[in-house]
């Protein structure tokens, strides 16, 4: 994917890691930054235990995946899916470097995770999102997300979206 013209080419590539790798670690971390910041005052306890609520091997094969996209060699994105029921994958930790926002890449992560979990075998996506993130709201609602509901597991929930999924390409 490229710039303007005359502007320097840029590489965009996405990488399934572990959730151990280093490149995961940059996302993982930012985000308890990021939610440290706007939900410090609301959470009980640090954002370092949302981070690492769920094992490792919740996103890895079979069931789940860990996505980071990188722009020449830096991740600039980044987000996961584990699994919630035998048809349904849920998104977790989509991310974007604040240097990189408003680009489109969250809506690259979104959508090369449905196609992933599309390709397991997924024929529905779900995801929650906080009450203070407005953008994460408007991208899941330009995606076509459609409201769903959550019950109470003591994670903040300000919002809730499913998105059926097509059949993967056999």
């Amino acid at each position: 994917m490229s710039a303007e013209p005359g502007a320097p080419a840029t590489q965009l590539a996405f990488f399934y890691v572990p959730v151990t790798d280093a490149r995961a670690r940059v996302v993982l971390e930012d985000l308890e930054r990021e939610y440290d910041t706007r939900y410090g005052d609301l959470l009980t306890e640090p954002a370092a235990a949302e981070i690492t609520r769920y094992p490792p091997e919740s996103f890895g094969p079979p069931h789940g995946a860990f996505v980071v996209l990188e722009r020449d060699g830096e991740v600039v994105a980044g987000g996961a899916f584990m699994r919630l029921d035998d048809d349904t994958a849920e998104l977790k930790r989509i991310w974007t470097h604040p240097d990189h926002r408003r680009r489109g890449l969250s809506r690259l992560i979104v959508t090369e995770l449905e196609a992933e979990a599309a390709r397991r075998g997924y024929r529905r996506v779900f995801l929650t999102t906080g009450p203070r993130q407005p953008e994460a709201v408007g991208l899941y609602r330009s995606a076509g997300y459609s409201d769903a509901v959550w019950p109470d597991d003591g994670e903040l929930v300000g919002f809730a979206f499913e998105k059926a999924l097509a059949a993967a390409p056999r």
